[in-house]
């Protein structure tokens, strides 16, 4: 009788091993050829080719920020990345409506010009900094240049963010071998995109870290801010593609809790910025393990654009001065000189330190094929426990 009941309980555990696991094998992990259904966002300054190739190379997808990088710079770190792994990646890009091309400073006001000056040269006085009074630089306009990039390497993914490739351009990415994944905010977003043939929508929700995935700036922080567990189903319903879900998930309870809502798998950013391949800085990954939900702001002072970041003294006097801000990145042009400066310091109070409302759940910095393993570990409890309950 023990051996019947032992033989019983071994084969329902085997049977349960095999319903988990197929569970996480989803219909992204086949479109990608990658063994789990985890994203890493490209996130600008944090998602260098190491921290790509150790999540692609752990069964994930890795994706890296081209993002104002000049097309030799993108093509020497796509190539980097090919050296680490032979595993699928992204490369992300913008295509915002005010960086084809960019705004330049000729399109500003002086008065606005020198109103945002003002108050960025009391933060320079604080880290010793000269105190201009000119324009900040221009922007370069490399995005068509870097799309070229991206499909002459033929990378298997581009990450659109913040704008819509439309359908010229994603059947130029299917002839080159390159799928397309686009970031959307709102159900009528993600309905354009579907329409032009993208081949998976990540579905932002407004806990998300980093800036709104919109294609034009809102009329304020709140507009466009429907929370992931409204917005992912809403987007499964609307779309025939896979969807991503993005927005508040640091581990593997949010995946689980994603695929529950129809997504095809989750894209995390604050998660991995936390980690030991992460190009952020160190201040910035110790003010990560010390934040809540309730230390982030929704703030334009740092790039122009809508995101979500740590607060700090940068986006608490920036807000309470009542400057305006600079066109989209013009703005973190301006600043630029402040961010290196507080960067090279160690001083977290004048950078920008992007982070999801998921901060709260970040409490060690691992590597990140560890946070992989974690997510994937944490999602098979998670299963095994409901389904055994």
């Amino acid at each position: 009788m023990a051996g019947l009941l032992g033989g019983w309980v071994a084969g329902w555990l085997g049977y349960l091993l095999l319903a988990v696991t197929a569970v996480l094998h989803t219909p992204l992990c086949d479109l990608l050829g990658i063994r789990y259904p985890v994203v890493q966002s490209g996130m600008g300054r944090i998602a260098g080719p190491e921290l790509v190739a150790e999540v692609s190379r752990a069964g994930g997808l890795g994706i890296l920020a081209g993002l104002r990088l000049v097309p030799d710079e993108l093509r020497a770190q796509i190539r980097r990345v090919r050296e680490l792994t032979d595993r699928t990646f992204g490369v992300n890009l913008w295509l915002h409506e005010e960086l084809q091309p960019p705004r330049g400073p000729a399109d500003v006001p002086p008065s606005t010009i020198a109103a945002v000056q003002h108050v960025l040269n009391r933060f320079r006085g604080r880290l010793g900094l000269p105190a201009p009074t000119h324009p900040p630089a221009g922007l370069p306009d490399v995005i068509d240049q870097a799309i070229d990039v991206v499909l002459e390497e033929r990378v298997p993914v581009w990450s659109v963010g913040l704008g819509n490739p439309g359908r010229a351009l994603v059947e130029r990415c299917h002839a080159a071998g390159t799928l397309v994944m686009a970031m959307v905010a709102t159900v009528e977003d993600a309905r354009a995109v579907a329409e032009t043939g993208v081949d998976m929508i990540v579905a932002q929700g407004a806990e998300a870290g980093g800036h709104r995935s919109t294609w034009k700036k809102r009329r304020s922080a709140a507009d466009a801010a429907v929370g992931t567990l409204a917005l992912v189903p809403q987007v499964v319903d609307a779309v025939a593609q896979p969807v991503i879900a993005a927005g508040g998930i640091a581990d593997g309870r949010g995946l689980v809790a994603s695929l529950a809502l129809g997504a095809s798998g989750v894209l995390l950013g604050t998660r991995f910025v936390a980690c030991r391949e992460s190009a952020a800085p160190q201040m910035y990954k110790d003010a990560l393990l010390r934040g809540g939900a309730d230390d982030t702001t929704i703030t334009d002072a740092f790039t122009g654009l809508y995101a979500r970041a740590l607060k700090n003294t940068f986006t608490r006097e920036y807000g309470a001065s009542g400057a305006p801000v600079l066109p989209s990145l013009l703005q973190a042009s301006a600043a630029d000189d402040i961010y290196r400066a507080a960067a090279a310091a160690g001083d977290g109070e004048y950078y920008p330190m992007w982070s999801g409302q998921s901060v709260g759940l970040i409490d060690d910095l691992p590597g990140a094929a560890e946070i992989v393993e974690a997510i994937v570990r944490e999602a098979e409890q998670a299963i095994a426990a409901f389904a055994a309950s």
